[in-house]
């Protein structure tokens, strides 16, 4: 009797089909609710400052009156609706937290903040000033400014959508002022000892009796020479403190991250530890057991303050964080303060920046993070086979290698750090973009991350000022012109996308959506890239397949990194996978459930094959 399989190969579609025909030749899938399954999720990472910012003028160092500024507001109901049918469950507005900008807000009992030490017109949003608010130019009225974060929150979650903002703990503006802190919180360093270097419970390390110079540069010029009142070279600190990146100069040097003061967790100047460890075997205990561990711990004065920031933003209804470099604080830290997190809300979505590939395994076992960038691998090595320095064949020993915490290893093309993926520095257009995109998003059962603008190619040509092209500045008030023509002035319906914008918006919604629905998605992984390297005639070097499969789905994967080579060949599903997925010989025509085209399997002695023509840029995915 055979068995009634399901079978997917993932598609990237390059024709000329017109996107209308393209909607009515394959419903669009639908988010359904697997119960008692577990998914993949996909976070949708917005620049909350440039999100609905219409204005296309784009002048370099422009204020905002000449460039505009995207609120809390351009959020609409409509907006969040259209990112959830593109394949949402999580939005990570970037930027939330009150940080520095240069802007006059005083009339709002906002301090002026000093061009001196802010990177850009912007700021940084990693120059945090008050952790117990948010950026004052994201409100219509600034003095309501938590308040119309809150309705986000409440108009988000109504939209069935998380929200995850930043948290950045490993550094802090430097002029740190808490306006709005609930009663009995201080700022950070209010109770420090600033005559000595270190000291425990500092939440600052010190340069004493040394007072802080602000960094100069031949090349750079706070606002671009710009005349201010507080632009003179000068900034007021002593004694001066560590810059963010680990610096322990008084003038650090213009490279550093001489906007920031790094935070002190415990760490002594030597690298020792001044504060309990965990015992051995703690990376086999779930959170509620670290969460008991530190009850009672005598731990650094940042580490509560830090900790009930978190606590704060989670009962306004925040679902979880993004933490910024997370590497450069002690994974006891996180132990102690992710399991505080969730033991509030099991549920919170935990994701760090973590480079470090031998301090994954910490990170999450013993920090309790639920997810880390994938990029020092996944990433990288996608972005180097399309620029041609590269195989992907690496891909199987990469995914294989990282098969324990495949699932925490969250995976993305684009985001605010890095450069766009249709930029000519990376891919180059949107289309040689798409076969990388369908690898990110099924190769593993992680959660996939999109940056706003990415699913209508945009690439990232505007100079801010501060930031230059290829990455969208986080500087910078700026527009982003492929996401404001899908925004066509608030309506978000892409009334002013060309046609292959439209085109690709579709392609991100069906694939991102498919990856939601799939429990294959949530299976095993095999390559079958070795085998067809070998043995499958006309296999061009630009192809890469592999497996996805489950109880009830199966899945195969096939990408053409090339663009400009058409392949014509039969790819090989060797004897190993047709026996553990128990199909016996003979035909079986399969449908590319994104496009609706056919092909077929054939089985013959045990294995399989499916005759494949992948033209550039194309991957392909069918169902029997």
């Amino acid at each position: 009797m055979k068995t009634k399989l399901l079978i997917l190969i993932a598609i990237s579609y390059t024709g000329s089909m017109t996107f209308a025909q393209n909607n009515t030749q394959t419903p669009m899938m639908k988010q359904v609710e697997v119960v008692g399954q577990p998914k993949k999720t996909v976070v949708y990472q917005v620049f909350t400052r440039l999100f609905g910012n219409k204005n296309t003028t784009n002048k370099p160092w422009g204020t905002i009156e000449e460039n505009g500024v995207g609120k809390f507001n351009d959020f609409t109901d409509k907006a969040l609706e259209e990112i959830k049918k593109l394949g949402v469950t999580h939005i990570w507005y970037t930027g939330v937290p009150h940080h520095d900008v240069i802007r006059d807000y005083t009339k709002f009992g906002i301090s002026n903040d000093d061009p001196d030490v802010v990177k850009g017109r912007a700021g940084s949003p990693y120059a945090v000033k008050d952790y117990y608010n948010v950026n004052p130019d994201l409100a219509v009225n600034p003095a309501k400014r938590l308040e119309e974060f809150e309705a986000l929150i409440s108009r988000t979650h109504k939209n069935k959508l998380k929200v995850i903002i930043d948290i950045v703990p490993n550094h802090i503006a430097r002029n740190y002022t808490g306006l709005t802190n609930p009663k009995g919180v201080k700022d950070f360093g209010a109770d420090d000892d600033t005559s000595v270097e270190y000291a425990r419970d500092n939440n600052f390390y010190y340069i004493p009796n040394t007072p802080f110079e602000v960094p100069t540069s031949p090349d750079y010029k706070p606002l671009n020479g710009e005349a201010n009142p507080l632009n003179d070279g000068k900034f007021s600190e002593f004694p001066a403190k560590w810059t963010g990146n680990g610096s322990r100069l008084a003038k650090p040097d213009i490279n550093d991250w001489y906007e920031t003061v790094k935070v002190n967790y415990g760490i002594r100047p030597d690298g020792s530890k001044d504060f309990p460890e965990l015992p051995a075997g703690f990376e086999t205990k779930d959170y509620k057991t670290h969460y008991e561990f530190w009850q009672g711990k005598d731990v650094p004065s940042s580490w509560e303050k830090f900790r009930d920031i978190a606590l704060y933003w989670l009962a306004k209804g925040v679902d979880g964080f993004r933490y910024d470099m997370a590497e450069m604080v002690p994974v006891e830290f996180w132990s102690y303060m992710n399991s505080a997190i969730k033991m509030k809300n099991p549920n919170a979505f935990l994701l760090a920046e973590v480079y470090n590939p031998k301090e994954y395994r910490n990170y999450i076992k013993l920090g309790k993070m639920d997810y880390l960038y994938d990029k020092v691998e996944t990433y990288d090595h996608l972005k180097a086979v399309i620029q041609g320095n590269a195989l992907p064949d690496p891909l199987t020993e990469i995914q294989e290698s990282m098969a324990d915490i495949e699932h925490h290893m969250l995976h993305f093309l684009d985001n605010h750090d890095e450069q766009r993926l249709a930029s000519p520095e990376f891919a180059g257009t949107p289309e040689k973009g798409k076969p990388l995109m369908v690898v990110s998003a099924t190769l593993s059962s992680s959660p996939t991350m999109v940056y706003f603008g990415q699913e209508v190619g945009e690439a990232g040509n505007e100079n801010g000022g501060f930031g230059t092209r290829s990455r969208t500045s986080i500087f910078d008030y700026v527009g982003v012109p492929s996401h404001q023509r899908w925004m066509n002035g608030g309506k978000f319906d892409g009334g002013q996308l060309t046609a292959k914008e439209k085109e690709l918006r579709d392609f991100y919604s069906r694939l991102l959506n498919f990856t939601l629905t799939s429990e294959a998605m949530v299976g095993k992984f095999q390559s079958i890239q070795e085998v067809n390297r070998k043995e499958t005639k006309d296999y061009d070097p630009g192809l890469y397949a592999y497996v996805r499969y489950s109880t009830n789905e199966k899945l195969i994967v096939v990408a053409n990194f090339s663009w400009v080579t058409t392949s014509n060949f039969d790819l090989k599903i060797p004897a190993e996978v047709i026996s553990k997925w128990n199909i016996l010989d003979g035909s079986y025509t399969v449908k590319d459930q994104l496009y609706g085209s056919n092909a077929v399997l054939t089985v013959v002695n045990g294995v399989g094959t499916v005759k494949l023509k992948v033209k550039p840029s194309e991957s392909f995915i069918f169902k029997l």
